[in-house]
């Protein structure tokens, strides 16, 4: 019985059930239960829950080509969150267009491809192509995504979509669009467009522009809030090396700017945490010839998860 990411399943022997969170080898998964824990287990020794459905069940498809209304555009490869695993994100390709499509998706690893999906795609509907455990990102494969596009009503003859990426978490950095037909969040990459809605290489190099560049600095109050889901809408994929490195940016460049605008103080609020964090700011002010002092800030609202920076 081969199992997919999402699905409900029941332990046979034990009165414990949750959604597969990860596929480990040919016989072995990972299924998460209710309380987060994610357990190890042969495939044999689970079984589907009936009535439960993941999202690939889920498929909309609609009416035929209307050829008094033909829309030319419109197709998009679409990664959207498991609507009840956050660990868990679902390719979607999604055809707002009149053409109907076949489509074939293969994944790349080293010396290794392997065909994923093919089939076909009504005109204005949405198919679940793949998916993969945000827990893995670093390991996802390489996607090679090909699109043929097919009409009765042929106005123009369109080339084949071919669409190549090996996912990193920086090119998860815009912000995400509700997609109507898996009515939720989604980052959408337009496949039939000369300017995708996501490029993923400007959006890497929109994101390390160097402060010089900036017109304008921006004063950043008399709070600065560091929680990595205050900063970043794609954070959970995202690992706890990369969380720390832009919320130590964010902390430089909120210093610098309550330096700029001549602040008498302000409060960084880190968590508590690990401390990790917390010992690098107060490492930075301790040493910042524009610091006055620092201390905990007020620890009756925050505990010891701020920090109040008083300066020159």
């Amino acid at each position: 019985m081969k199992f997919k990411l999402g699905e409900f399943v029941r332990f046979v022997e034990e009165r414990r059930e949750g959604f597969i969170t990860r596929i480990i080898d040919e016989t072995t998964i990972a299924v998460t239960d209710e309380d987060g824990f994610e357990i190890p287990v042969l495939a044999s020794q689970v079984t589907r829950v009936h009535g439960q459905t993941t999202q690939e069940d889920e498929i909309t498809q609609t009416s035929p080509d209307d050829s008094i209304n033909f829309i030319t555009n419109g197709i998009f490869l679409a990664l959207a969150a498991d609507k009840r695993i956050a660990s868990v994100v679902h390719f979607h390709l999604v055809n707002n267009s009149s053409y109907q499509l076949l489509a074939t998706l293969n994944t790349e690893k080293p010396h290794k491809f392997k065909g994923e999906f093919n089939g076909i795609i009504k005109p204005k509907s949405s198919v679940q192509l793949y998916s993969a455990s945000l827990n893995e990102l670093d390991q996802w494969p390489k996607i090679h995504l090909q699109v043929l596009l097919y009409s009765t009503d042929i106005k123009e003859l369109k080339k084949p979509l071919l669409y190549s990426e090996k996912f990193r978490a920086k090119d998860f950095s815009g912000p995400k669009k509700h997609v109507e037909h898996l009515d939720q969040p989604a980052w959408l990459i337009q496949l039939d467009s000369d300017e995708p809605l996501i490029d993923v290489h400007a959006l890497k190099e929109s994101f390390y522009k160097p402060a010089s560049e900036k017109l304008e600095i921006e004063n950043p109050g008399k709070e600065v809030d560091l929680h990595i889901e205050k900063l970043r809408d794609d954070h959970q994929f995202l690992n706890n090396r990369e969380i720390f490195e832009i919320q130590l940016e964010h902390f430089r460049k909120a210093l610098d700017a309550a330096i700029v605008h001549k602040l008498h103080s302000i409060i960084f609020i880190h968590g508590s945490g690990n401390g990790t964090l917390r010992n690098e700011i107060h490492k930075v002010v301790s040493k910042h010839p524009q610091v006055k002092t620092f201390m905990d800030a007020y620890k009756e609202k925050f505990g010891y998860g701020a920090t109040e920076v008083i300066l020159k």
